[in-house]
């Protein structure tokens, strides 16, 4: 491709398949405290890709009192537990880092999970050793996607202008985040947390700013490849 190149990835329905853990983790911990109505459909419209404090909010709004201080703590403990029984790789994950890998272009991870769950997701998934030292969480800036915060820490991690990254996103927020930072974006629909509605889906990442939309993460390269080329 080109060492002029870096990439920064999402990791929840870009590189793992956990989007319908982590929303059904959510949802589950929200019934927990009342709000019966929760669904993981529900949280994955409105909230895709952002920090749980995001959601702290809207538990509180919903709940009229408080979010409890262990929110994070439980809904964290029943994902992990949902990942003992599987956690997958999006397929062509592994294919597109060791190729990435080979080439020595700049990768790293923006992710609005905590510090803890994505190392906990890489650890799981055997992804961690494309990643050490460069996997970066919301946990580490004032503010969380759709805030161009935690691409441009990414950035400055790699030693890398803005300017060269691509971002691969599942999210609207992170897509947004991206282009908030200066830098472009692939949007991705490949996770089957999208079953059912990636066409409506990836029109909204287009117009949050993606400049390409795929489902395929097997022609990623390819399009990574032409968007280097392509004017901005």
């Amino acid at each position: 491709m080109t060492q002029a190149q870096a990439i920064i990835f999402d990791l929840d329905g870009c590189l793992v398949d956990s989007e319908p853990q982590s929303l059904a983790a959510v949802a589950a911990e929200m019934r927990a405290l009342g709000i019966a109505d929760a669904t993981p459909e529900e949280i994955g419209a409105r909230f895709l890709g952002v920090s749980i404090s995001v959601i702290h909010d809207y538990v509180e709004r919903r709940s009229g009192a408080p979010c409890p201080p262990e929110f994070s703590a439980n809904f964290e403990r029943r994902l992990f537990a949902s990942y003992e029984t599987g956690l997958t790789c999006i397929p062509g994950v592994p294919d597109l880092l060791q190729q990435l890998q080979a080439e020595e272009v700049p990768m790293a991870i923006g992710t609005g999970g905590s510090l803890l769950r994505l190392a906990t997701t890489l650890r799981l998934s055997g992804l961690a050793p494309y990643f050490e030292e460069r996997g970066f969480s919301a946990d580490q800036v004032a503010q969380g996607k759709p805030a161009p915060d935690l691409f441009l820490l990414a950035a400055r991690k790699l030693g890398v202008p803005p300017e060269i990254c691509v971002v691969i996103e599942d999210s609207p927020h992170g897509v947004k985040a991206a282009r908030a930072a200066g830098m472009r974006a692939i949007g991705f629909t490949g996770g089957t947390h999208l079953d059912g509605r990636r066409e409506v889906h990836a029109d909204t990442l287009r117009q949050a700013g993606a400049e390409e939309v795929l489902a395929d993460m097997s022609q990623m390269y390819a399009a990574l490849s032409a968007l280097r080329h392509a004017p901005r």
